[in-house]
């Protein structure tokens, strides 16, 4: 039946999915009709559109192509049941991230996926990775923004890149997985939009990200002469901690002294961990304690890396804000990001 039919826009980005063997490595090729040729048969009831959105290795990944896939995502919303992405693997988490902010409560799948092997290889992970994420994304109680791969179904805020050359490349990070994949079927361990019963909001796009985010890992012994030049190029300081969370005594007062040369909400400081699981508790040691002593900032707590970069990102770059309301932003749950704060 014609009611049945569910149509499905396929965004492609490049990335491995999309690469041949060339004499320098590796290298995204294949445009969106040759990846597709490798599908095998969906069904009558799924009809795939597809866009070109570009063709490069995930690590020239940009902000720019995070706004042109969240554009055209909205200039064809109505149109479509559902989306599907395929991008390289080394940045995925963090465009996973970035559209689930830029995408606000999207009552429609939108799904990223792709390859530890290029599609035209006779043994790869990319056929069932971008099968799986089709049937998905034609699913009608699924939604909202998700990563698949080998099988798992993985909030937009919660993927992670663990393994650099295995099939089981993401995990879900601090959070269940969404559903699994088996033998074309979806198994729900949270329940899809018809069976949860709630009323979903609004959906809302957004347009504009400030990338002005610097990521800062502590290492033992740390200088802190390179602090200046960051305060003066970027509006937002991510900093990788041990353990919980702190600040070594060598870059403290540097960072306070700094702090203190700007007004409320110019400059924020977003504390996090290095620790893959379990999140930041900087009230545990004193060397966490005393930062609140020295200035104000955010903390992770159990928020993946890429979501605590990517909703900065989305939050400076809704304009001028003062620290309070920078902070009720951040600790504002979107997408299952944060759980503990």
């Amino acid at each position: 039946m014609q009611d049945d039919l569910r149509n499905i826009l396929i965004l492609f980005t490049g990335g491995t999915i999309a690469s041949v063997k060339t004499e320098t490595g590796l290298r995204p090729v294949l445009d969106a009709s040759q990846i597709l040729s490798f599908l095998p048969d969906l069904g009558a009831h799924i009809a795939l559109d597809s866009l070109q959105v570009c063709n490069l290795d995930s690590t020239n990944m940009t902000c720019e192509i995070w706004l042109k896939l969240a554009a055209a995502i909205e200039r064809s919303y109505e149109k479509y049941d559902g989306f599907v992405i395929c991008h390289g693997t080394d940045t995925m988490a963090y465009t996973a991230a970035a559209l689930s902010y830029l995408i606000q409560n999207p009552d429609k799948p939108i799904v990223l996926t792709g390859s530890q092997q290029p599609i035209q290889m006779e043994i790869t992970d990319a056929k069932k990775n971008l099968f799986d994420s089709i049937l998905y994304a034609a699913d009608r109680e699924s939604c909202g923004i998700t990563v698949i791969f080998d099988g798992r179904v993985i909030a937009g805020t919660r993927a992670k890149k663990i393994r650099s050359s295995s099939y089981q490349a993401f995990s879900s990070i601090n959070f269940p997985e969404l559903a699994s994949m088996r033998h074309g079927k979806i198994v729900r361990y949270l329940p899809g939009k018809e069976k949860a019963g709630d009323q979903r909001s609004e959906t809302i796009f957004y347009r504009k990200l400030n990338p002005r985010v610097f990521a800062l890992k502590m290492i033992p012994g740390m200088n802190s002469g390179i602090l200046g030049a960051v305060f003066a190029q970027y509006d937002c300081i991510v900093v990788e901690s041990f353990g919980v969370g702190g600040i070594p005594d060598s870059v403290l007062d540097d960072f306070s002294r700094l702090m203190e040369g700007y007004e409320d909400g110019e400059k924020i400081i977003v504390m996090t961990t290095q620790v893959t699981y379990e999140g930041s508790s900087l009230s545990t040691y004193e060397v966490g304690k005393r930062i609140r002593e020295r200035f104000s900032y955010l903390e992770a707590y159990d928020m993946n890396f890429e979501a605590a970069v990517a909703k900065m990102m989305w939050i400076m770059g809704l304009g001028r804000l003062s620290f309070p309301e920078i902070e009720a932003l951040f600790y504002s749950k979107i997408n299952y990001d944060v759980l503990l704060s």
